[in-house]
């Protein structure tokens, strides 16, 4: 499988360095200039995953990535914000809006690769999905489509971290796993992410599924209640 990635950023010197070593790499690559083509491109093109510059003219980084996630179609693709800033508000933005990863520049391409690689190599969440539909408690899980499906019949469509943290969550009921564990089974080892990217997710799932299914332990960390 050749995979697709849309670079985005206003330098054109930075789209020609990375398409350059991506193509060398095996990827099939598009750019964009600022967020309005991005998204315009994205809903053509399809990118397995997003390479997202934070500071671009018309549309910023971070506004781009939150219109990117109301599109169906692109709730499996992976963003990868770019960012020379590295005031940890902008760590905690990025993760908010859905953000798989960041990477700083000034870039190095072959460092970037190796990131890409570790990105995609989970992009089927193979570990932690079971093929077809997981029923538990009253909402069913489906992997295929990163649904769930609340007790009322409401269907609510997840980024594709939000899916992996709940559904994680939710092979494991009433097991409490503190941030650390979450980030190694849910982020893995190689992706650097701090503790309070958990909760910003736990957050964000609570507000679009309900509070009563993820349960906090002061001081422990946080399972899902199937009771």
């Amino acid at each position: 499988m050749q995979y697709k990635i849309l670079v985005v950023d206003d330098e054109e010197a930075i789209l020609e360095i990375l398409s350059y070593n991506l193509n060398l790499a095996g990827y099939e690559v598009q750019t964009a200039s600022d967020g309005i083509s991005c998204l315009q491109k994205a809903v053509e093109f399809l990118p397995n995953l997003i390479i997202l510059d934070i500071m671009m003219p018309n549309l910023d980084g971070i506004e781009t990535a939150r219109r990117l996630r109301r599109i169906k179609e692109l709730n499996a693709t992976m963003i990868l914000f770019l960012t020379a800033r590295s005031e940890e508000f902008s760590e905690i933005t990025a993760f908010e809006v859905g953000a798989d990863d960041f990477i700083s520049k000034p870039i190095k391409p072959n460092a970037l690769v190796h990131r890409i690689q570790s990105l995609l190599k989970r992009g089927k969440y193979a570990e932690l999905v079971t093929a077809g539909q997981t029923r538990i408690s009253d909402i069913s899980i489906n992997p295929e489509n990163y649904t769930v499906v609340k007790q009322d019949g409401k269907s609510v469509v997840l980024p594709k971290k939000e899916f992996q943290l709940f559904h994680f969550l939710a092979q494991h009921p009433n097991k409490v796993f503190d941030r650390d564990t979450l980030l190694q089974k849910v982020w893995k080892k190689d992706m650097f992410v701090m503790d309070r990217t958990v909760d910003v997710h736990i957050r964000k799932l609570r507000e679009k599924i309900g509070e009563k299914y993820i349960k906090t332990l002061k001081g422990v960390g946080y399972m899902f209640a199937d009771a």
